[in-house]
């Protein structure tokens, strides 16, 4: 099975990476990224094909060629809206996202249907307040646009996760690989240890552990949860679904 990665060097697509290397059953995996990954030069594993990707609104043929085998994607490209401004982030979060996926939806896996895994966020909304805060409002536009599109195409299917508190605390293979920030990161992640063992501990429907959070972003690009996808938690939109944080945990059995 041959998947694509994008967001490689972040928190979440560390996390997938690490997954995906540890999974016999991926015989490629191909690495849309800006800059080098670093955990893929440092496994040295074949299977790995980092395509270095200065544009993520365009997809020509070069690009495309070289995943037209690909039988899914794992889409954790993304940001903090507190680190970008309000139109940066409606571009990486919306429209990144809205390219990859109408580029992609015309690779057709001879194990159709090719599925798309958006990495999306706890709180995201289909139904905005007045006091929505913008990351709800784009991720949940972005969500519905991607179950349109998947609703249109029933080879091109697309599931939303919404992770909530990622925490990457017991993951200590990615350790060495997560992005270290500036000083606003710095001080948010002080921010964030403080409150961690209350979430680990008692909050535990809002809690991602990434050793168990990669794995799953895998497993369901690789179609492995499909008669799972109901219950509490998960709900359908459009040609898909998404599945909250308490609907992964629940799957997972965490």
């Amino acid at each position: 099975m041959h998947l694509i990665l994008t967001g490689a060097t972040g928190l979440v697509g560390s996390s997938v990476l690490d997954a995906m290397l540890s999974n016999a059953a991926i015989s490629k995996i191909s690495i849309l990224s800006r800059n080098p990954v670093r955990m893929a030069k440092d496994v040295k594993d074949s299977r790995v094909h980092v395509i270095t990707h200065k544009d993520f609104e365009t997809y020509d043929s070069g690009v495309l060629d070289q995943l037209r085998d690909a039988d899914g994607c794992v889409w954790a490209l993304g940001t903090s809206q507190n680190n970008v401004s309000k139109e940066q982030y409606v571009k990486i979060t919306k429209d990144f996202t809205m390219a990859a996926a109408n580029a992609f939806s015309t690779i057709k896996p001879p194990n159709a249907p090719f599925r798309f895994i958006h990495v999306s966020g706890e709180g995201a909304t289909q139904s905005p307040g007045r006091f929505s805060p913008i990351f709800a409002r784009v991720k949940g536009e972005t969500e519905s646009l991607l179950g349109k599109l998947s609703e249109e195409n029933p080879s091109f299917r697309v599931d939303s996760v919404r992770p909530a508190f990622v925490d990457s605390a017991a993951h200590t293979a990615i350790h060495p690989y997560l992005p270290s920030g500036g000083m606003v990161e710095a001080v948010a992640k002080a921010g964030i240890a403080l409150i961690a063992p209350g979430i680990r501990c008692f909050y535990k429907s809002m809690h991602s552990p990434t050793e168990h959070l990669g794995p799953f972003l895998t497993d369901m690009a690789m179609g492995r949860y499909e008669t799972k996808l109901q219950g509490p938690g998960v709900f359908k939109l459009g040609g898909g679904f998404v599945v909250e944080n308490v609907g992964m945990r629940r799957i997972l059995g965490l």
